[in-house]
């Protein structure tokens, strides 16, 4: 077995696809066991929107494969920008005998930032086959999509249709109430097709690519069919991918006073200001570690700014409906300082306020009494000791939420696929 792997490809502005070329390797291989689409750190500076690395699994031999993807990768990269810098990497080993550290690797590459001479490194001391151009930084890709089948356990599937080339830069042609008939019948193995609440087939990209539309799912036939229920303009090629997409796994666990910026996090804490909206619609709140700890509590060490920005949409809502008080778990990627919110876990509300009371002669809210001497009602001479605690009417239930499709990153985990610790409110 033999795993051909590769990166960095494409371009922000003059569009291709890492998949395609991928796709176009994989044709003219032997054997194809399944390719692999691995998405690594959404945060790192220098990756194109989706930052995915690709890899082959095929019973060929490793030189004719070089050979054979290195024709490829410079018809077909995108090298004429000065911020595409692809990158092959070819091992003669099936992938499930990955060396320890190329595995390490493939999980650094998703959780944190590594450069170039990390890549390098490993790629030389086992002796890996390797074309690039420019920089090269493509290796650091390419070698972690090397390591990701012994890396990751949770492995989700994306069947992507490709445009005919002509067509590539003009507007597509996809009927709309097919893709959300056909979102509709795949619902819930298949998700995040189409955002019902924005009315957006989130699955037809924008890009001026290769890609007509990527569908989603845990179940590899389910994703399939959905792709075929959808009418549009003619299909050049079809693949299914598996990878760790909607696997949440970019976040690890940390704790406030220790986050770093282009990391992403999943962070307990209780809310420690009221939630604000400021100009552009976003909305922004203070997560501190206690609230209980005395003056220590307000150290703005021990406190994290949390963000649900404008094309979160209706997520604002639910951030906005948090109370100072409220305990939480807050995910997303940290950068200057601020985490931009993917999804919250509301682990115990706030259930009471403390309020002005109320004379209970007239009904009339008392007044300060002066500090410390509680409230009266100057008219009728009642008197109370301190505010009266009521109940406090809340719109936001316990568990957990998240960004509607529409905002979706590719490696965040839909809460319609399970497996977490609380109650979920998915988005549909």
């Amino acid at each position: 077995m033999t795993v051909v792997a590769l990166d960095d490809t494409d371009s922000r502005e003059r569009g291709m696809c890492t998949t395609y070329v991928a796709v176009r390797i994989a044709d003219r291989l032997p054997d194809v066991e399944r390719l692999l689409l691995v998405r690594l750190n959404p945060a790192v500076p220098y990756k194109t929107r989706g930052n995915a690395a690709l890899a082959i699994h095929a019973d060929c031999d490793p030189e004719r494969a070089v050979s054979i993807a290195r024709e490829e990768l410079e018809e077909l990269a995108e090298i004429t920008d000065d911020r595409t810098n692809p990158g092959l990497v070819v091992a003669g080993h099936d992938p499930g005998d990955v060396p320890d550290d190329v595995r390490e690797f493939a999980g650094t590459a998703v959780r944190d930032h590594l450069e170039i001479d990390d890549a390098t490194t490993l790629i030389e001391r086992h002796s890996y086959r390797t074309w690039y151009a420019g920089d090269g930084r493509g290796r650091i890709g390419a070698l972690a999509a090397i390591g990701a089948w012994r890396a990751f356990e949770d492995w989700t599937y994306e069947c992507l249709s490709y445009r005919e080339p002509d067509r590539w830069g003009s507007p597509r042609d996809v009927d709309g109430e097919s893709v959300f008939a056909a979102a509709d019948w795949g619902y819930p193995v298949v998700w995040d097709t189409v955002d019902r609440g924005e009315n957006d087939p989130v699955c037809v990209p924008h890009t001026p690519g290769p890609i007509l539309h990527g569908i989603r799912g845990d179940d590899p036939d389910a994703v399939r069919e959905v792709a075929r229920r959808i009418e549009s303009e003619p299909i050049e090629r079809r693949q299914l991918f598996c990878t760790n997409q909607g696997t949440d796994g970019h976040l690890r666990n940390g704790s406030l006073g220790d986050v770093e910026d282009g990391r992403a996090y999943r962070v307990d804490g209780v809310v420690a200001s009221e939630p604000e909206t400021r100009r552009g619609g976003h909305v922004f709140f203070s997560l501190a570690a206690d609230l209980e700890g005395g003056d220590d509590a307000t150290d703005d060490s021990d406190r994290l700014e949390c963000a649900a920005f404008e094309p979160t949409k209706r997520f604002r809502d639910r951030v906005r409906a948090l109370q100072v008080g409220d305990r939480i778990t807050a995910c997303g990627e940290v950068s200057r300082g601020t985490c931009k919110l993917e999804k919250v876990a509301v682990r115990e509300r706030v259930r009471t306020e403390r309020v002005t009371p109320s004379c209970p002669d007239c009904g009339r809210t008392m007044e300060s009494a002066g500090r410390n001497q509680g409230y009266r009602c100057r008219d009728c001479g009642t008197s109370a000791a301190g505010k009266d605690e009521v109940a406090l009417e809340r719109d936001l239930e316990e568990g957990w939420y998240e960004v509607p499709p529409c905002a979706r990153r590719h490696i965040a985990k839909p809460l319609v696929r399970g497996g977490f610790d609380a109650p979920t409110h998915p988005e549909r």
